[in-house]
């Protein structure tokens, strides 16, 4: 069996966490060839979601790192890269794009370019293998399959409370403001945890999460506020109108420009111009 495989698919934790760096250096240009055919016939025939990612990333790194440095020299002139792979990769069709990427490197021989055209490639696949397990992990919950379903405003499944509709003779709407603490993974960097709990590897979720409340040094006797922070009001049609109008004289504001708020001036605005009338 393919020793890259058998590090992708062995339980015992001493061999599955070995350095791929590390077995690429001990292994010969034919070795590590030999490695990549098994693994791409492999993940084609594998059904665990993690051991299939994993082994794409391993076919990325020994493209985009170890191979290129072994294949100097007359192997590696005048190898083009196939255009309609290369068109492929930019309309993110990952797999056609290894096809022919592996099909010219079979007809043409080892090429820099090839190879990293091939790392980009792979490496794209990892990418959206999980992020297509991802969404169908969110669509599968019932509450949220009115998020792919929703065509128009009427579709939305949200609704407003009864107070956010009612004011007092001409003044705004209520605001309503919510804030969420900072989430901090100390075990793992990002969100791995979602990927593993979402692949067929359960076990590399256990971490340690803890829930982080913000505030300003040295600001004195301040209200914690959460790290994510949402407003939200209701705007008549009217005040949109009168957004519409105000919105290009805000856009002109340098300050507004700077500090990136002019869509908030122009609703400032809207509201000062309802005020008044």
């Amino acid at each position: 069996m393919s020793g890259l495989w058998t590090i992708v698919t062995s339980p015992d934790a001493q061999i599955r966490n070995r350095s791929l760096d590390d077995f690429c250096r001990t292994a010969s240009t034919e070795q590590l060839l030999d490695e990549l055919k098994e693994l791409e016939q492999l993940r084609h025939s594998n059904e665990n979601l993690y051991e299939r990612v994993r082994a794409l990333f391993f076919l990325y790194a020994i493209h985009r790192f170890h191979l290129p440095a072994r294949i100097a020299g007359p192997r590696n002139d005048g190898t083009q890269i196939p255009f309609d792979g290369y068109e492929k990769f930019l309309n993110r069709r990952f797999e056609e794009a290894i096809g022919i990427f592996l099909a010219a490197q079979k007809r043409d021989g080892l090429s820099d370019g090839l190879s990293s055209a091939l790392a980009a490639a792979y490496r794209g696949l990892a990418f959206q293998t999980l992020a297509d397990q991802v969404r169908r992990s969110v669509r599968s919950v019932r509450g949220n399959q009115w998020m792919f379903r929703a065509g128009h405003p009427a579709d939305y499944a949200l609704r407003l409370r009864p107070e956010l509709l009612k004011r007092d003779n001409n003044d705004p709407f209520p605001i309503l403001h919510e804030a969420t603490p900072v989430r901090m993974d100390l075990s793992h960097s990002g969100w791995s945890d979602i990927f593993f709990l979402g692949m067929d590897f359960p076990e590399g979720a256990r971490v340690l999460n803890i829930s982080i409340d913000l505030a300003v040094r040295g600001a004195g006797d301040i209200d914690i506020f959460g790290g994510g922070r949402c407003s939200w009001a209701t705007i008549r049609k009217s005040e949109i109108a009168i957004v519409r109008r105000t919105r290009r004289a805000c856009l002109n504001s340098p300050a507004r420009r700077r500090t990136g708020c002019a869509l908030q001036c122009a609703l400032e605005h809207a509201v000062c111009a309802k005020r008044q009338r």
